[in-house]
């Protein structure tokens, strides 16, 4: 019964996220000569989450503190990472945003598609360069009123603790002087199958969007107090779980 179940999740997922990336490259087509349609191109990833949620019966997820996020302020968004599935999850949120993104994930099927239709911000990993490169298209972002996704650790975690967070954000949200909004995942490391295609684990899942964290008291050399302020709050919320 999983084996089939399982087949028919990952045919029926590809499907919706194919449908996603053709209804979001149509839009970004046609609303060409419109000033906001970069909205309503990332708005198609909002049902695209929303579907491949309840499409998938092992899947269960809560979201908390909505009410944090105002839809007219930019952010620099800061998330733990344990799994693929985050990015569905993140989602969630309904907020927009461009997220710094591994450039490997072009290759694959749609999620890559999706990821160069919505012009989020890619990074070749090891590649000095490329970073310098992130943090400088990020502020730009950040200049034109949009928010930036960051997953600080870098990587997936391996186990439910949070890895060593990296400085970058954090000295780009101080340097910008935009707020901080951490935002927690729970519950995602078994999301999807490694090593395997069968789903064989009911996985309860968790976004939990913490208040913003003011950054206008913080002077750039503030960076590590900021970041550890960050991971200090996450965490107590990963405790509470």
């Amino acid at each position: 019964m999983r084996f089939v179940l399982s087949i028919l999740i990952w045919v029926v997922g590809t499907i919706i996220t194919a449908a996603a990336f053709f209804s979001s490259l149509i839009l970004k087509i046609i609303l060409f000569p419109f000033p906001n349609r970069a909205k309503v191109v990332h708005a198609q990833c909002f049902w695209w989450s929303d579907s491949l949620i309840a499409l998938n019966p092992f899947w269960k997820v809560k979201v908390t503190g909505l009410e944090n996020i105002d839809p007219k302020e930019t952010y620099v968004m800061v998330a733990n990472h344990q799994s693929l599935a985050d990015i569905i999850i993140i989602y969630q949120t309904h907020a927009y945003f461009k997220w710094v993104a591994k450039k490997e994930l072009l290759k694959v099927p749609f999620i890559g598609g999706l990821l160069w239709v919505n012009d989020h911000v890619l990074l070749s990993r090891g590649d000095f360069g490329s970073i310098k490169d992130v943090y400088r298209t990020a502020g730009e972002w950040l200049k034109k009123n949009v928010s930036m996704l960051f997953f600080p650790e870098g990587t997936r975690s391996g186990t439910d603790d949070m890895g060593e967070f990296q400085n970058g954000a954090f000295k780009l949200a101080i340097k910008e002087g935009r707020p901080v909004l951490p935002i927690y995942i729970g519950g995602t490391r078994y999301a999807i199958p490694k090593g395997g295609w069968i789903f064989k684990t009911k996985v309860s899942g968790r976004l939990a969007v913490l208040p913003p964290i003011d950054t206008s008291k913080y002077q750039v050399a503030d960076f590590s107090v900021l970041r550890d302020l960050v991971r200090e709050q996450l965490e107590k919320v990963a405790a509470e779980t």
